[in-house]
């Protein structure tokens, strides 16, 4: 699947999305939809890199006339696919044994006590998550629309 990408010019200083995309706590409120967020590298002021249960992806910061370029990028991690269940092979026939008089009773017996059915196959391992682009789209976008939003009243006096 493609990396999924969404950009816009956000009307505040670098170091104020800074403060917001390089700490943890904050850029996994932002990229919740993602699963748990790890940052995996940072470059100062410029770029962190981030990985989540359901993709990863970077942060990229420019500064821009009036304000900053900020640019998501996001790569869901692709579901592993189910491996084929390959059937046991049926154990050959015996050949049918000689049969005598004593067998005749033997046989009857070991009718009677059957061997216990083998052990069950266990259950195949849940497919890993997965998020849809549109939905992954929407939550890019939206942190985008978040990290650009005033937190504060304007013209307000405390």
């Amino acid at each position: 699947m493609p990396a999924l990408e969404a950009k816009r010019t956000l009307v505040k200083s670098p170091p104020e999305i800074w403060a917001e995309v390089s700490d943890a706590g904050a850029l996994a409120r932002h990229l919740g939809e993602f699963g748990e967020i790890r940052i995996t590298r940072t470059q100062p002021e410029s770029v962190v890199e981030w990985e989540g249960d359901l993709a990863s992806g970077c942060v990229r910061l420019e500064a821009s006339g009036w304000g900053t370029k900020v640019t998501l990028t996001a790569e869901p991690v692709a579901a592993e696919p189910e491996p084929d269940p390959q059937p046991e092979p049926e154990p050959a026939p015996e050949p049918p044994a000689k049969v005598s008089w004593w067998s005749r009773f033997r046989r009857r017996r070991d009718v009677a006590e059957a061997p216990a059915p083998g052990p069950e196959p266990e259950p195949a391992p849940a497919p890993a998550p997965r998020i849809e682009p549109e939905r992954a789209q929407a939550a890019l976008t939206s942190v985008l629309d978040t990290l650009g939003a005033a937190h504060h009243r304007p013209f307000s006096r405390p």
